[in-house]
């Protein structure tokens, strides 16, 4: 079983923080579930940003987050931290930015080890539909992703 330092329970899901004492190494979608509480003060910090986002979707998160990834995953995971709450792009559209193709992305976006602050959720697919999510092409957490953007007004 895996192990977290804290989880904050949401809407219909719970978030697990995995971090050491200098960054965030991982934050997880789960079932929903009990809360754990911050096991130190990293994770005290990042349950306490993230509760801020469910409160106010315009939060801004500000979390030391381990490097991880490859340095393309790296590079989408950017393209996606800079579009704003609210808003979405397409696949496609950071595949055009970033010189690659909308299946490459949505890779990348499944590997995201930042869930919510990395915001693979606004990524959709051309024709607006939800796209995957987490590597899921539907289920529990596609239903986790109409959340998201619902909650974020998109």
């Amino acid at each position: 079983m895996k192990t977290f330092d804290a989880v904050v329970s949401a809407p219909g899901f719970s978030l697990g923080i995995r971090c050491n004492e200098d960054e965030i190494t991982g934050i997880e979608f789960l079932e929903p579930r009990g809360e754990i509480a911050p096991q130190s003060l990293l994770a005290k910090e990042a349950v306490r940003q993230l509760r801020a986002w469910l409160k106010d979707s315009q939060h801004r998160f500000s979390l030391p987050l381990a490097p991880q990834g490859t340095p393309f995953q790296r590079k989408v995971w950017t393209a996606i931290a800079a579009i704003p709450p609210g808003k979405t792009k397409q696949y496609g559209e950071i595949a055009e930015k970033i010189g690659t193709g909308p299946r490459a992305v949505g890779n990348a976006c499944g590997a995201n080890p930042y869930p919510v602050v990395v915001p693979c959720h606004r990524v959709v697919a051309a024709n607006q539909g939800l796209g995957g999510f987490a590597r899921q092409r539907g289920g529990f957490l596609l239903d986790v992703k109409r959340w998201l953007l619902a909650h974020e007004g998109s």
